[in-house]
């Protein structure tokens, strides 16, 4: 098993626990909110424009049911 063999070692265990905390703080960091304007990130489509309201409405138009 892939986890009693890091574990053996209190240094590979070490370093396997810094890397998600590495993830876990670059996905938060990428999520969070500006500080200096206290403006939350916006979501973007595809191309990187604004999500709105209208898309939102869009999409659930398509997905019919399955969306329910």
């Amino acid at each position: 098993m892939f986890s009693s063999k890091i574990f053996r070692s209190r240094y590979a265990a070490l370093f396997w626990a810094a890397g998600i905390v590495w993830t876990a703080y670059d996905v938060a960091e990428a999520n969070a909110s500006d500080p200096a304007t206290g403006n939350a990130a916006v979501a973007t489509d595809q191309t990187g424009d604004a999500i709105n309201a209208a898309d939102v409405g869009a999409l659930v138009n398509a997905l019919g049911d399955a969306g329910k």
